[in-house]
């Protein structure tokens, strides 16, 4: 509890004014609710002494009223009025007071309920946010399906921590306060019988609370499993149908679903067992009420009827603020549970951080000398003394089997990792001396595993150049060879491309991320098997207009095969980690 409080406190700090007036209108939607029992209590007191009923005995002891009903009381005793118009005028007063307690209790939803979306806004765009700051480690370590449902189901429900359960607790805490100091100031006695089931309460709360959280992170992990399963089963749901494996990936999810069933049953079981009792303990105290206040009335120990009317009105104010407390509590616990599985995604840094200072805005010259580098997650070398120079204007074609390191000269350069050992510098400088969205705006970069957007081609290649005019977008899709079948679509460049592009083929989708890179200016192109879908002639077709188009600045290819009739000013071939040639 207290680490939730402490991760959520810049939050309330951030709204502290709505947090206060909420809180404010909670006090002031109490009191009037609290006046209520002690109106009700002077009208039957009044009535008794009026009519002389048989039985009725001056209490020995005045009533002790808010000094707001005793201004009232005193004002009602001294007008000459008859017992109807006394009633009636109570009776409005009662109602004013509803009014009145209506009116701050929907301000405090205004304020607390409120405030809590903006809390849940706030928190979900600094996770989002944090996300993006994160280096590849943290992507391949943490899975999709897993930072969806913390971003999504666990800071929902901190936010019903922040709003309802904070709303609660503080309504709870206000009214028990009032109620047991009217009480308190009416009879210390029978306040105490009133009271006597409460510390029981506490004991079983703190009992149950702890195997509640212990539940609520198992169902929280077992939802996290079930996310990650349908994430991934829609994602590569071409290769389940393309190997027949429709069944078992639905026993798969059955196995997760299974376990979530069960972790959640259990955790409704628990909930079922602590309302009830909280319930039962609700009503032993109304009981014990009004035992213990009808032997005082009959017994003649100087309480009069009237006040055990407004003990028993005062349980009943408690009724619902008691019974809040199994709902607050399930809250705040499942709540803390969920704030500590969004903590640990926040408290984890990127390696690669931009501690650089440098502007940079030209590429002159790139140098590795003697890097080294090992995947952190694997282990695996995948290089090993490289030494190489490129200079702007240059083209460099990196070629090499499978796994020999082809990927990780573009990862490197990018900064998506440092280097072990060794350097890597631009202009003279190491990359890490350079600002890394200033590095990264240099280059325009077409990754092996083509990734698009679920839009249209025009909102994909407009991705790294907004401004692009549509005779450049052109440009770059005739260079691209793709300008002729876009225009065969029906929507032309509105035209969708679907969840990673999967209403095109293999070869267009390599094309259109070309293109993409093409819009973007940039000092150097790296095209990491860009063309391995296309076939020897539009290849040469993309690298000459390449050429064409990128004159002034750098460009590297890598690709397993080295493309015919076409001059570069530098080749590297790596195998196993290490430049052969």
């Amino acid at each position: 509890m207290i680490r939730l409080l402490r991760s959520l406190s810049i939050y309330f700090w951030r709204y502290r004014l709505r947090l206060i007036a909420g809180l404010v209108f909670v006090s002031l939607s109490n009191y009037f609710n609290v006046l209520f029992p002690q109106v009700t209590g002077f009208v039957v007191d009044y009535v008794q002494r009026t009519l002389r009923l048989p039985g009725y005995q001056p209490a020995e002891r005045p009533a002790r009223y808010d000094a707001l009903v005793q201004r009232f009381a005193d004002w009602v005793s001294v007008q000459a009025w008859g017992m109807e118009q006394v009633v009636a005028v109570c009776g409005l007063t009662i109602l004013m007071l509803a009014i009145l307690r209506g009116f701050f209790l929907f301000l405090m939803r205004q304020t607390l309920i409120v405030m809590s979306r903006h809390i849940e806004f706030a928190q979900k765009s600094d996770l989002y946010a944090h996300f993006q700051q994160m280096d590849l480690a943290f992507f391949k370590k943490n899975r999709t399906g897993d930072m969806m449902n913390r971003i999504a189901e666990d800071v929902s429900r901190v936010r019903m921590f922040t709003g309802p359960a904070l709303m609660y607790f503080a309504n709870l805490f206000t009214i028990i306060l009032f109620c047991v100091i009217s009480m308190w100031r009416r009879d210390p006695v029978l306040t105490m019988y009133v009271l006597s089931p409460l510390p029981l309460l506490a004991y079983l709360m703190y009992r149950v609370n702890e195997r509640i959280n212990r539940l609520s992170e198992q169902t929280q992990e077992a939802l996290s499993d079930l996310t990650v399963q349908a994430q991934e089963t829609y994602s590569g749901i071409r290769v389940v149908k393309s190997f027949v494996q429709e069944n078992s990936v639905i026993g798969w999810f059955a196995e997760r679903a299974e376990r979530y069933r069960k972790a959640a049953l259990g955790l409704a079981k628990v909930e079922a067992m602590y309302f009830p009792s909280i319930s039962l303990l609700i009503g032993l105290s109304t009981l014990l009420t009004i035992l213990m206040g009808g032997l005082y009335v009959m017994q003649g120990g100087g309480l009069g009827l009237n006040a055990l009317v407004e003990f028993i009105l005062y349980i009943n104010m408690l009724t619902f603020p008691v019974s809040a407390i199994g709902l607050t509590a399930s809250l705040t616990q499942r709540a803390a549970a969920s704030q500590i599985r969004i903590d640990e995604l926040l408290e984890q840094q990127p390696a690669i951080k931009s501690d650089g200072t440098n502007p940079l805005s030209r590429i002159e010259q790139i140098d590795f000398e003697q890097v080294y580098f090992s995947y952190p997650d694997t282990g695996v070398r995948a290089a090993r003394s490289w030494n190489m120079r490129i200079k702007k204007g240059e083209r460099w074609l990196i070629t090499g089997p499978t796994g020999s390191g082809k990927s990780t000269w573009a990862q490197l350069v990018l900064r998506f990792y440092d280097p072990e050992a060794g350097t890597i510098k631009i202009n003279g400088r190491a990359l890490i001396e350079y600002e890394l969205s200033d590095l990264r705006k240099c280059i325009a970069y077409v990754p092996q595993d083509v990734f698009l957007f679920s839009d249209t081609i025009e909102a994909n290649l407009r991705f790294g150049n907004q401004d692009a005019s549509e005779d450049e977008l052109i440009r770059v899709a005739k260079a691209a060879c793709l300008h002729e079948e876009v225009l065969q679509f029906p929507d032309g460049y509105q035209t969708v491309v679907g969840e990673r592009g999967v209403t095109l083929s293999g070869g267009q989708k390599q094309r259109l991320a070309l293109a993409r890179a093409l819009l973007k200016p940039a000092e150097l192109y790296i095209l990491d098997d860009t063309l391995s879908a296309v076939d020897v002639q539009t290849e040469k077709r993309i690298l000459s207009a390449l050429d064409s188009m990128a004159k002034d600045s750098s460009w590297v290819l890598i690709t397993h095969r080295v493309p015919a009739d076409f001059r570069f000013d530098g080749m590297v071939t790596l195998e196993d980690g290490k430049m052969v040639s």
